[in-house]
């Protein structure tokens, strides 16, 4: 996305255009699924020095409104995109942590038709694929599964 479109979604939602907001949506687009911390690294190197703690509240302001999506694979800190609006899906080697993203299993969301509902009106179904990046299967490297 353009700088003109990322300041046209954020005033469309409210939100002033500041240099902070745009680096980090910037940063966020260029790499997804990163964690918080490489974000404050990206965001640095674009626009200078920005504490933690004004990353984490851009990012936190822009989860809000719906301009980034934060997924939380297990064992795994935080990480950001900017795919949203969608219900897609990610695969994350067990032993990089590469996450990538997988489109909707089948159908339409939640994507997945749960045994029972317990009342619940389902607007998401959140599913992690695990298992090892080509990468990491050329090093020959053993999931817990394969070494025990």
């Amino acid at each position: 996305m353009t700088d003109s479109r990322w300041e046209n979604a954020l005033r469309s939602r409210g939100l002033r255009v500041t240099a902070q907001r745009l680096a980090v949506l910037q940063e966020v687009a260029a790499n997804p699924h990163a964690e918080a911390d490489e974000i404050v690294n990206g965001v640095n190197k674009r626009i200078g020095r920005i504490s933690v703690q004004a990353v984490y509240d851009v990012l936190r302001v822009l989860a809000e409104v719906g301009l980034v999506r934060h997924i939380e694979p297990a064992g795994s800190s935080v990480r950001y995109e900017v795919r949203v609006g969608d219900n897609h899906h990610h695969v994350v080697c067990r032993h990089c942590g590469l996450t990538q993203d997988i489109d909707c299993v089948v159908g339409e969301a939640p994507c997945l038709e749960p045994s029972h509902t317990y009342g619940f009106v389902l607007d998401e179904a959140e599913v992690t694929f695990w298992g090892l990046c080509s990468k990491c299967q050329k090093s020959k490297i053993a999931t817990p599964k394969e070494s025990e």
